[in-house]
Protein backbone atom coordinates (compact mmCIF):
# COMPACT_ATOMS: atom_id res chain seq x y z
CA UNK A 1 0.00 0.00 0.00
CA UNK A 2 1.51 3.29 -1.43
CA UNK A 3 1.09 6.96 0.13
CA UNK A 4 2.01 9.91 -1.07
CA UNK A 5 2.15 12.31 1.90
CA UNK A 6 2.08 15.95 1.35
CA UNK A 7 2.68 17.98 4.24
CA UNK A 8 3.06 21.83 4.41
CA UNK A 9 6.72 22.07 5.77
CA UNK A 10 9.53 19.96 6.57
CA UNK A 11 10.87 18.46 9.78
CA UNK A 12 10.82 22.05 11.12
CA UNK A 13 7.33 23.11 10.67
CA UNK A 14 5.62 21.82 14.11
CA UNK A 15 2.73 21.06 12.49
CA UNK A 16 3.90 18.50 9.68
CA UNK A 17 6.53 17.18 12.47
CA UNK A 18 3.90 16.67 14.61
CA UNK A 19 0.75 15.51 12.71
CA UNK A 20 2.62 13.08 10.03
CA UNK A 21 6.21 12.79 10.67
CA UNK A 22 6.30 11.64 13.76
CA UNK A 23 3.78 8.55 12.68
CA UNK A 24 5.87 7.49 9.74
CA UNK A 25 8.16 4.56 11.75
CA UNK A 26 4.80 3.17 12.97
CA UNK A 27 2.94 3.35 9.67
CA UNK A 28 5.89 2.02 7.35
CA UNK A 29 6.58 -1.05 10.60
CA UNK A 30 2.72 -2.07 9.26
CA UNK A 31 4.05 -2.20 5.36
CA UNK A 32 2.77 1.05 4.75
CA UNK A 33 5.04 2.49 1.82
CA UNK A 34 5.13 6.36 2.23
CA UNK A 35 6.57 9.00 0.43
CA UNK A 36 7.24 12.60 1.99
CA UNK A 37 7.14 15.75 -0.66
CA UNK A 38 6.75 18.52 1.72
CA UNK A 39 5.01 21.87 0.07
CA UNK A 40 7.83 24.23 1.59
CA UNK A 41 11.24 23.17 2.67
CA UNK A 42 13.26 24.35 6.31
CA UNK A 43 15.24 27.07 4.67
CA UNK A 44 11.69 28.89 4.44
CA UNK A 45 10.52 28.70 8.00
CA UNK A 46 14.19 29.54 8.88
CA UNK A 47 13.68 32.90 6.82
CA UNK A 48 9.77 33.77 8.38
CA UNK A 49 11.24 33.41 12.09
CA UNK A 50 14.30 35.69 11.34
CA UNK A 51 11.88 38.47 9.42
CA UNK A 52 13.72 37.84 5.87
CA UNK A 53 12.06 38.76 2.68
CA UNK A 54 11.01 35.64 1.00
CA UNK A 55 12.09 35.10 -2.30
CA UNK A 56 8.81 34.44 -4.57
CA UNK A 57 10.56 32.44 -7.08
CA UNK A 58 11.49 29.81 -4.42
CA UNK A 59 8.02 29.78 -3.74
CA UNK A 60 6.88 29.12 -6.94
CA UNK A 61 9.52 26.56 -7.77
CA UNK A 62 8.05 24.86 -4.93
CA UNK A 63 4.41 25.22 -6.09
CA UNK A 64 5.90 23.68 -9.38
CA UNK A 65 7.13 20.79 -7.45
CA UNK A 66 3.75 19.63 -5.94
CA UNK A 67 2.37 20.27 -9.37
CA UNK A 68 4.31 17.44 -10.32
CA UNK A 69 3.75 14.73 -7.44
CA UNK A 70 0.06 15.60 -7.95
CA UNK A 71 -0.04 14.96 -11.49
CA UNK A 72 1.96 11.71 -10.84
CA UNK A 73 -0.30 10.94 -8.20
CA UNK A 74 -1.99 7.58 -9.63
CA UNK A 75 0.28 5.47 -8.35
CA UNK A 76 -0.17 6.07 -4.64
CA UNK A 77 -3.37 4.09 -3.47
CA UNK A 78 -4.05 7.15 -0.82
CA UNK A 79 -3.08 10.75 -0.81
CA UNK A 80 -2.49 12.68 2.95
CA UNK A 81 -2.59 16.10 1.95
CA UNK A 82 -1.47 18.41 4.99
CA UNK A 83 -4.30 21.29 5.39
CA UNK A 84 -4.29 21.79 1.64
CA UNK A 85 -2.42 21.04 -1.87
CA UNK A 86 -2.10 24.95 -2.75
CA UNK A 87 -2.14 27.71 -0.06
CA UNK A 88 -3.96 31.09 -1.77
CA UNK A 89 -5.47 28.89 -4.95
CA UNK A 90 -8.65 27.96 -5.51
CA UNK A 91 -9.67 23.97 -4.87
CA UNK A 92 -9.77 23.05 -8.39
CA UNK A 93 -6.85 20.47 -7.24
CA UNK A 94 -8.41 18.36 -4.83
CA UNK A 95 -11.78 18.80 -6.37
CA UNK A 96 -10.60 17.12 -9.28
CA UNK A 97 -8.37 14.19 -7.81
CA UNK A 98 -12.05 13.22 -6.14
CA UNK A 99 -13.77 13.31 -9.27
CA UNK A 100 -11.52 10.86 -11.00
CA UNK A 101 -11.36 8.67 -8.11
CA UNK A 102 -8.51 9.68 -6.29
CA UNK A 103 -8.49 9.02 -2.61
CA UNK A 104 -7.07 11.46 -0.07
CA UNK A 105 -7.16 12.34 3.75
CA UNK A 106 -7.01 15.65 5.10
CA UNK A 107 -5.83 16.76 8.23
CA UNK A 108 -6.14 19.87 10.53
CA UNK A 109 -4.24 21.24 13.02
CA UNK A 110 -5.33 25.25 12.87
CA UNK A 111 -8.52 26.85 11.47
CA UNK A 112 -6.88 27.71 8.43
CA UNK A 113 -10.43 28.18 6.87
CA UNK A 114 -10.65 31.78 8.52
CA UNK A 115 -7.90 32.63 6.53
CA UNK A 116 -10.22 33.06 3.99
CA UNK A 117 -13.39 33.14 4.89
CA UNK A 118 -12.71 36.32 6.80
CA UNK A 119 -11.32 38.37 3.71
CA UNK A 120 -11.87 41.89 3.57
CA UNK A 121 -11.28 41.50 -0.20
CA UNK A 122 -14.96 40.98 -1.15
CA UNK A 123 -13.08 39.07 -4.58
CA UNK A 124 -11.04 36.71 -2.81
CA UNK A 125 -13.44 35.87 0.18
CA UNK A 126 -15.64 34.86 -2.99
CA UNK A 127 -12.85 32.42 -4.84
CA UNK A 128 -11.71 31.47 -1.49
CA UNK A 129 -13.90 31.85 1.52
CA UNK A 130 -15.50 28.02 1.23
CA UNK A 131 -12.20 26.50 -0.15
CA UNK A 132 -11.60 24.51 2.82
CA UNK A 133 -14.97 23.11 2.88
CA UNK A 134 -14.99 21.95 -0.83
CA UNK A 135 -11.54 20.31 0.16
CA UNK A 136 -13.26 18.62 2.73
CA UNK A 137 -16.47 17.59 1.42
CA UNK A 138 -14.01 15.80 -1.20
CA UNK A 139 -12.05 14.10 1.46
CA UNK A 140 -12.38 9.95 2.11
CA UNK A 141 -11.62 11.14 5.48
CA UNK A 142 -10.80 14.47 7.56
CA UNK A 143 -8.80 14.67 10.53
CA UNK A 144 -9.20 17.44 12.93
CA UNK A 145 -7.44 18.27 16.17
CA UNK A 146 -9.99 19.48 18.23
CA UNK A 147 -13.47 20.04 18.48
CA UNK A 148 -13.64 23.31 16.72
CA UNK A 149 -11.85 21.78 13.53
CA UNK A 150 -14.28 18.50 13.39
CA UNK A 151 -17.62 20.65 13.65
CA UNK A 152 -16.50 22.74 10.77
CA UNK A 153 -15.96 19.52 9.12
CA UNK A 154 -19.47 18.50 9.84
CA UNK A 155 -20.83 21.67 8.35
CA UNK A 156 -18.84 21.34 5.29
CA UNK A 157 -20.61 17.97 4.93
CA UNK A 158 -17.60 15.81 5.17
CA UNK A 159 -17.78 12.12 4.16
CA UNK A 160 -15.79 10.59 7.21
CA UNK A 161 -14.38 12.88 9.74
CA UNK A 162 -12.02 11.93 13.29
CA UNK A 163 -10.19 13.72 15.92
CA UNK A 164 -6.63 13.06 16.39
CA UNK A 165 -5.27 15.54 18.66
CA UNK A 166 -1.61 16.68 18.59
CA UNK A 167 0.32 14.15 21.01
CA UNK A 168 3.71 13.82 22.42
CA UNK A 169 6.23 10.89 21.66
CA UNK A 170 6.65 9.71 25.58
CA UNK A 171 9.98 8.10 25.12
CA UNK A 172 11.16 11.13 24.46
CA UNK A 173 9.51 12.99 27.59
CA UNK A 174 11.08 10.94 30.31
CA UNK A 175 10.16 11.67 33.96
CA UNK A 176 13.62 11.43 35.54
CA UNK A 177 13.59 14.35 38.11
CA UNK A 178 12.19 17.38 39.19
CA UNK A 179 14.37 20.39 39.38
CA UNK A 180 13.96 23.13 42.45
CA UNK A 181 14.96 26.78 41.20
CA UNK A 182 16.00 29.35 42.77
CA UNK A 183 13.77 31.92 41.00
CA UNK A 184 10.47 30.71 39.98
CA UNK A 185 10.53 29.70 36.52
CA UNK A 186 7.33 30.18 34.37
CA UNK A 187 7.80 28.94 30.84
CA UNK A 188 6.01 29.27 27.47
CA UNK A 189 7.26 27.35 24.20
CA UNK A 190 6.70 28.21 20.51
CA UNK A 191 7.25 30.34 17.48
CA UNK A 192 8.17 33.73 16.94
CA UNK A 193 4.76 34.00 15.39
CA UNK A 194 2.58 32.71 18.50
CA UNK A 195 4.97 34.75 20.79
CA UNK A 196 2.41 37.59 20.19
CA UNK A 197 -0.18 36.04 22.63
CA UNK A 198 2.37 36.37 25.41
CA UNK A 199 1.34 40.28 25.69
CA UNK A 200 -1.88 39.56 26.75
CA UNK A 201 -0.49 38.51 30.22
CA UNK A 202 2.63 40.79 30.22
CA UNK A 203 0.68 43.06 32.65
CA UNK A 204 -0.02 40.39 34.80
CA UNK A 205 3.90 38.94 34.83
CA UNK A 206 4.94 42.57 35.36
CA UNK A 207 3.14 42.86 38.38
CA UNK A 208 4.03 39.45 39.39
CA UNK A 209 7.47 40.00 39.14
CA UNK A 210 7.46 43.58 41.39
CA UNK A 211 6.32 40.83 44.23
CA UNK A 212 7.96 37.69 43.68
CA UNK A 213 11.43 36.32 42.94
CA UNK A 214 10.21 35.25 39.34
CA UNK A 215 10.94 35.19 35.77
CA UNK A 216 10.05 34.45 32.42
CA UNK A 217 11.59 32.04 30.22
CA UNK A 218 10.65 31.36 26.68
CA UNK A 219 11.47 28.82 24.43
CA UNK A 220 11.78 29.41 20.63
CA UNK A 221 10.55 32.69 20.77
CA UNK A 222 13.22 34.79 19.65
CA UNK A 223 14.17 38.21 20.40
CA UNK A 224 11.27 39.80 21.20
CA UNK A 225 10.58 43.26 23.51
CA UNK A 226 9.01 43.02 27.07
CA UNK A 227 10.04 46.14 28.49
CA UNK A 228 9.72 45.59 32.56
CA UNK A 229 9.66 42.07 32.23
CA UNK A 230 12.60 39.90 33.24
CA UNK A 231 12.87 36.86 29.95
CA UNK A 232 15.24 34.72 28.82
CA UNK A 233 14.80 33.47 25.44
CA UNK A 234 16.36 30.68 24.36
CA UNK A 235 16.50 28.79 20.89
CA UNK A 236 14.11 26.52 20.09
CA UNK A 237 15.52 22.66 18.83
CA UNK A 238 14.10 19.19 18.74
CA UNK A 239 16.68 17.82 20.61
CA UNK A 240 16.65 19.95 23.41
CA UNK A 241 12.80 21.19 23.86
CA UNK A 242 11.82 18.62 26.57
CA UNK A 243 14.84 18.73 28.60
CA UNK A 244 14.61 22.56 28.90
CA UNK A 245 10.69 22.18 29.70
CA UNK A 246 11.70 20.27 32.47
CA UNK A 247 13.20 23.67 34.08
CA UNK A 248 10.18 25.34 34.17
CA UNK A 249 7.69 25.28 37.60
CA UNK A 250 4.74 25.88 35.93
CA UNK A 251 3.77 26.13 31.95
CA UNK A 252 1.45 28.92 30.39
CA UNK A 253 -0.35 29.32 27.00
CA UNK A 254 -2.26 32.26 26.85
CA UNK A 255 -4.90 33.32 23.99
CA UNK A 256 -7.63 35.71 22.31
CA UNK A 257 -10.42 34.28 22.32
CA UNK A 258 -10.76 34.45 18.53
CA UNK A 259 -11.92 32.56 15.39
CA UNK A 260 -8.41 31.56 15.01
CA UNK A 261 -7.22 30.74 18.08
CA UNK A 262 -10.22 27.91 18.45
CA UNK A 263 -8.52 26.07 16.32
CA UNK A 264 -5.15 25.72 17.87
CA UNK A 265 -4.77 22.38 19.21
CA UNK A 266 -3.06 23.07 22.75
CA UNK A 267 -0.21 21.07 22.15
CA UNK A 268 2.42 23.48 24.20
CA UNK A 269 -0.13 22.41 27.02
CA UNK A 270 0.74 18.79 26.53
CA UNK A 271 4.49 19.17 26.35
CA UNK A 272 4.43 21.15 29.57
CA UNK A 273 2.55 18.38 31.01
CA UNK A 274 4.08 15.42 29.90
CA UNK A 275 7.36 17.18 31.08
CA UNK A 276 5.24 16.50 34.84
CA UNK A 277 4.32 19.93 34.95
CA UNK A 278 1.19 22.62 36.41
CA UNK A 279 -0.25 24.77 33.67
CA UNK A 280 -2.34 27.80 33.07
CA UNK A 281 -3.93 28.84 30.10
CA UNK A 282 -6.94 30.81 29.21
CA UNK A 283 -10.29 29.18 29.16
CA UNK A 284 -10.24 28.51 25.13
CA UNK A 285 -10.88 26.52 22.55
CA UNK A 286 -9.18 22.95 22.89
CA UNK A 287 -7.36 24.43 26.17
CA UNK A 288 -10.84 23.81 27.80
CA UNK A 289 -10.16 19.68 26.78
CA UNK A 290 -6.79 19.71 27.91
CA UNK A 291 -7.24 20.93 30.77
CA UNK A 292 -9.00 19.98 34.20
CA UNK A 293 -9.32 22.81 36.40
CA UNK A 294 -7.84 22.87 39.58
CA UNK A 295 -6.63 19.16 39.15
CA UNK A 296 -3.67 19.20 36.52
CA UNK A 297 -3.61 23.40 35.92
CA UNK A 298 -5.44 26.35 35.96
CA UNK A 299 -8.24 27.99 33.39
CA UNK A 300 -8.30 31.33 33.34
CA UNK A 301 -10.09 34.30 31.78
CA UNK A 302 -8.86 37.82 33.79
CA UNK A 303 -5.98 39.21 34.53
CA UNK A 304 -6.93 38.65 38.36
CA UNK A 305 -7.66 34.69 37.87
CA UNK A 306 -3.66 34.59 35.89
CA UNK A 307 -2.16 36.57 38.99
CA UNK A 308 -4.26 34.20 41.51
CA UNK A 309 -3.45 30.77 39.82
CA UNK A 310 0.38 31.31 39.19
CA UNK A 311 1.01 33.09 42.48
CA UNK A 312 -1.13 29.80 44.53
CA UNK A 313 1.46 27.59 42.41
CA UNK A 314 4.48 29.85 43.58
CA UNK A 315 3.54 29.52 46.94
CA UNK A 316 2.50 25.36 47.01
CA UNK A 317 5.39 23.34 46.03
CA UNK A 318 3.42 20.40 46.89
CA UNK A 319 0.11 21.61 44.83
CA UNK A 320 2.76 22.11 41.86
CA UNK A 321 3.77 18.38 42.26
CA UNK A 322 0.68 17.17 42.37
CA UNK A 323 -1.10 18.99 39.42
CA UNK A 324 2.47 17.90 37.55
CA UNK A 325 1.66 13.86 38.23
CA UNK A 326 -2.14 14.77 37.54
CA UNK A 327 -1.09 16.22 33.66
CA UNK A 328 1.31 13.66 33.03
CA UNK A 329 -0.94 10.99 33.97
CA UNK A 330 -3.07 12.56 31.61
CA UNK A 331 -0.88 12.46 28.87
CA UNK A 332 0.03 9.06 29.15
CA UNK A 333 -3.92 8.43 28.66
CA UNK A 334 -4.95 10.52 25.64
CA UNK A 335 -2.64 12.65 24.22
CA UNK A 336 0.94 10.42 23.69
CA UNK A 337 2.04 8.57 20.31
CA UNK A 338 1.78 5.32 21.68
CA UNK A 339 -2.31 5.82 22.31
CA UNK A 340 -2.61 7.66 18.79
CA UNK A 341 -0.64 5.52 16.56
CA UNK A 342 -2.57 2.22 16.62
CA UNK A 343 -6.15 4.92 15.74
CA UNK A 344 -4.39 6.64 12.92
CA UNK A 345 -3.03 3.32 11.41
CA UNK A 346 -6.57 1.76 11.91
CA UNK A 347 -7.97 4.95 9.68
CA UNK A 348 -5.76 4.56 7.28
CA UNK A 349 -6.56 1.28 6.94
CA UNK A 350 -10.69 1.89 6.35
CA UNK A 351 -9.92 4.69 3.94
CA UNK A 352 -7.49 1.85 2.00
Amino acid sequence: MKILLLSRYGRMGASSRLRSYQYLPALRECGFKIDVAPLLEDSYLKDLYAGRKKRKINIANRYFHRLFKVINCRKYDLLWIEKELFPWLPSWFEEFLAAIGVKYIVDYDDAVFHRYDMLENNLLEKTLGQKIDRIMRGASLVIAGNGYLANRAVMAGAKKIERLPTVIDLERYPIDHLLQNEIFTIGWIGSPVTAQYLYNVKPVLTKLCENIKTCLVTIGAGPFPMEGLPVKNHPWSEETEAESIRNFDVGIMPLPDEPWTLGKCGYKLIQYMACGKPVVASAVGANIEIIDHEKNGFLVESEKEWEQAITMLYKDKELRKKMGKCGRKKVETDYCLQVTSLKLITLIKECL
